[in-house]
């Protein structure tokens, strides 16, 4: 259950998910087509913008919006290049906008080269419905590893971003991470039904099931703690 790069995910009936491990920090972009009707929207496009773009055309599908998990710099670095061809909104979560338009200064501080994104267009919220063809998913809210962070569910599927890992969570020593809110949201992730399948933004996908019965974050042998 691998989300190795150019390679697709597991996947539910009619949506087709492949995964792209970009850039410095091996981010997973994630491209969801609807079959029926051949709409898609990028997860997270994080690193190699051109890659991403022409994996995009490979497929033949009308791209309809870039979703953000989280604004880290591995995160949202591949945005322009995107954006630059295909001018679809970009989807985030208000409170991460002070991450979202300080990425250059980040990607500064690691000495990486980035090109700055546009302005986010639309305002993610807890409970929002997003359409992907005749497909939905469900925003939810998920603080901690950054103030903005959510993921996507829908269809049998989680895009979880940085929130939960096969074996691990998502780092809470970052600026602006809060340990007490990670704790709360693997909580709230941790009460979804087993079966839904997490295609994380680092590492191979998972499964609730699987994370319940083997992550100690979740199966209560470890704290979230700050570092």
């Amino acid at each position: 259950m691998s989300a190795a790069a150019d390679t697709p995910d597991p996947e539910p009936v009619g949506m087709r998910i492949t995964g792209y491990t970009v850039g410095a920090f091996q981010e997973n972009c994630y491209l969801v087509v609807d079959e029926a009707t051949n709409h898609a929207v990028l997860v997270d496009p994080g690193a190699e913008g051109e890659r991403i773009l022409r994996a995009v055309t490979a497929t033949g599908a009308t791209l309809d919006a870039i979703w953000l998990t989280h604004a880290h710099i591995d995160h949202v670095g591949g945005i322009a290049a995107v954006r630059r061809v295909h001018d679809v909104p970009i989807f985030l979560h208000p409170a991460d906008r002070p991450l979202y338009d300080n990425a250059g200064w980040q990607a500064a501080q690691y000495g990486l080269p980035f090109e700055e994104p546009p302005a986010p267009d639309r305002d993610l919220d807890d409970g929002d419905l997003l359409r992907l063809g005749d497909e939905e998913f469900r925003v939810l809210h998920t603080p901690g590893h950054a103030p903005g962070h959510c993921i996507f569910e829908g269809n049998g599927v989680i895009l979880g971003g940085d929130l939960l890992f096969a074996g691990s969570i998502g780092r809470t020593d970052l600026p602006l991470s809060d340990p007490r809110a990670m704790s709360e949201s693997l909580a709230r992730v941790a009460a979804l039904p087993p079966e839904l399948i997490v295609h994380a933004g680092h590492g191979p996908s998972t499964t609730i099931a699987r994370e319940l019965a083997t992550n100690p974050f979740l199966n209560g042998v470890a704290r979230v703690v700050r570092g």
